[in-house]
């Protein structure tokens, strides 16, 4: 353990703490010995066992103030995070239905394209078919031509 002389209120005391604690016990005296000389310089002098009362009321004070906005973050922070989540989830489900819908339309381009080739390949044969008729006919044509 280890000791700290602090001065309070004009007076010195000798308080002990845990090694490696000294300063921040100093700058906690401090801050304490600072509150209660302002409350003092604007409340006169009404007694030091009121003024160390009215001193520790506001130091708790600050302390519960603290302490709700800290809780009000929290919550704060556990809404956001809940928000989050629920976006992510929203986000995630609305990539699966883009991505299901891509899939759809890949495969409704790929049975397009079985279609226009197969309409290819059917065009082709019908030309195909109807030239070599033409050709017959004119064959024939000719042939009877010849023949008269």
């Amino acid at each position: 353990m280890a000791n700290v002389n602090i001065k309070f209120n004009g007076k010195e005391f000798l308080l002990s703490c845990d090694d490696g604690q000294e300063v921040h016990l100093e700058e906690l005296s401090e801050q304490l010995n600072q509150k209660f000389e302002n409350l003092k310089k604007d409340l006169g002098n009404i007694g030091e066992n009121k003024l160390l009362l009215i001193t520790s009321i506001k130091i708790m004070d600050e302390y519960f103030e603290t302490k709700k906005k800290v809780e009000d973050k929290k919550k704060e922070l556990k809404d956001l995070s809940s928000k989050f989540k629920e976006l992510k989830s929203l986000v995630y489900e609305y990539k699966n239905n883009k991505d299901k819908e891509i899939k759809n339309l890949n495969d409704q381009q790929a049975d397009l394209k079985k279609e226009l080739e197969k309409n290819k390949y059917d065009y082709e044969k019908i030309i195909d078919d109807t030239t070599n008729q033409i050709e017959t006919f004119l064959e024939k044509a000719n042939q009877e031509d010849s023949i008269q």
